[in-house]
């Protein structure tokens, strides 16, 4: 049997290739847009993709299973949930596909998978056991968990109502999620599980950055597993402190859903003469991505212009402060523009027209005297500023954050939901300072709070240490 995990860092997503190697053929798992790196290790491989499913309806990134379908690939994905949770797309389609229900089977060559309704996360999920019939096997080796039980954590059962908007079904499907769980406590311990994401996916919030696991090992240590010895004790476990969802996921769910535009291969975007920044400045109707370093952005960019570095939160910054109808050019260097444009589709940011190279747009910047800058504060040297009346504090943590502690008269929007709440930022006509926890999460805001129009600072450093230093003093 051929198995492979492939891993994308800045969605810490996991896709899978189980194939059999006796017939040359393999399936991809919860394949990711670009499906070209499939094709690639399959010719490594010597494999034919010959198949392609999905666990479920993706929230955080864009499916590439309709991109397999485009290439003749026949595809499986979930018939489970109710009517709002198909996969319009292949209904009565061209496609060479078949739709799955609990206990469903098919075959890869002699590797058998079956299907394993697992409602909870998503009303249609499913999950994958795989059993190598042709090396004698009569009992699963392990399982494509997608987004039912992570290393450590499960999924959660929050995001049809905080990121897809539909009111009152979260508690709900936290005790759908429970009951799903009791099939996972019959499997055999030896079974692997094989989990659709890992550490730094908001999917979940307690994801373990081990790539791979067994049902043994989880139901001993999951933390949520183990509150799963109740309903409610699970329920309210499950439900506390989950993270607030990127923007963008509630375009996931739709596009992946009803059917995402077909790339056939990545966009090219053109290399845009200089020229064009003036039409960029201060244009709210245009995305203008700096993909600079920090420092470099803070000390002067093109006003209006979005900060958001190229590093693992790439996808979630672009996806939670760019629409999908604006067009998208990229301050970037073209060894990096690939790499910037993956990312960009992963998000269904597909309006990409141009980039720019950092060179050049520094160069026209110094010479039209076009830079505008933000402030650049330290809480060690610069803490004591945010006690002041004259200054409007935006906190960008997490709410549950927040609540642990947080400066008086302080305002809260989590930094992913700041576009969509960007005109409560009501300053008074104050600067804005803006902080996080350590300085990533307020650096892409105060940006963000600078193309809406406020004067803006931002501040770095170590907030908590900072805070919990100014209590004792207070305190002493």
């Amino acid at each position: 049997m051929f198995f492979r995990q492939i891993f994308d860092p800045k969605l810490a997503q996991y896709s899978y290739m189980v194939g059999c190697q006796k017939t040359g053929e393999t399936v991809v798992i919860d394949p990711m847009r670009d499906v070209q790196q499939y094709y690639d290790i399959a010719e490594q491989e010597k494999l034919t993709i010959t198949a392609g499913a999905d666990t479920h309806i993706h929230a955080d990134y864009i499916s590439g299973l309709r991109e397999l379908a485009e290439r003749g690939v026949k595809v499986y994905a979930s018939d489970e949930g109710d009517a709002d949770w198909k996969y319009e797309w292949l209904l009565n389609s061209k496609y060479k596909y078949e739709l799955l229900k609990d206990g469903s089977t098919f075959m890869i060559g002699n590797i058998e998978l079956k299907a394993i309704h697992t409602p909870g996360h998503t009303p249609e999920h499913l999950i994958f056991s795989v059993t190598d019939r042709g090396g004698g096997a009569d009992k699963p080796m392990g399982i494509a968990t997608g987004d039912f039980v992570f290393v450590g954590d499960v999924g959660r059962p929050d995001l049809l109502e905080s990121a897809a908007g539909m009111k009152d079904v979260m508690k709900p499907s936290a005790r759908t999620l429970y009951k799903s769980l009791e099939k996972f406590k019959s499997l055999p311990e030896y079974m692997q599980v094989w989990p659709g994401h890992g550490a730094g996916s908001a999917c979940g919030k307690a994801l373990g950055a081990v790539p791979k696991s067994t049902v043994g090992y989880e139901l001993n240590f999951n933390a949520s597993l183990k509150e799963a010895s109740s309903e409610e004790n699970f329920v309210n476990f499950i439900l506390e402190g989950q993270p607030e969802p990127p923007l963008y996921f509630k375009q996931m769910k739709r596009d992946n859903k009803m059917g995402p535009p077909v790339l056939g291969g990545l966009p090219v975007p053109e290399r845009t003469d200089t020229s064009r920044l003036r039409d960029f400045e201060n244009n709210r109707e245009v995305a203008l991505i700096d993909t600079r370093g920090r420092e470099a952005f803070m000390n002067g960019h093109l006003k209006g212009a979005i900060f958001s570095p190229l590093d693992k939160q790439f996808n979630t910054i672009a996806g939670s402060y760019i629409t999908e109808e604006q067009p998208i050019y990229l301050v970037i260097d073209e060894e990096n523009l690939v790499e910037a444009v993956r990312d960009l589709i992963n998000v269904g940011l597909d309006n990409i027209k141009g980039y720019i190279p950092v060179a050049e747009y520094e160069k026209w910047l110094a010479e039209n005297n076009a830079a505008v800058s933000i402030p650049h504060l330290h809480f060690e040297q610069d803490g004591d500023k945010l006690l002041s009346d004259d200054i409007h504090v935006l906190d960008v943590r997490k709410a549950s954050e927040f609540s642990e502690g947080h400066l008086e008269g302080a305002q809260n929007i989590p930094h992913t939901r700041l576009l969509e709440r960007i005109n409560e930022v009501d300053s008074g006509g104050k600067t804005v300072y803006v902080h996080c926890s350590a300085g990533g999460r307020s650096a892409v805001a105060a940006a963000l709070v600078q193309r809406f129009g406020h004067d803006v600072a931002y501040v770095d450093g170590e907030f908590d240490e900072w805070f919990k230093d100014k209590q004792t003093s207070v305190a002493g």
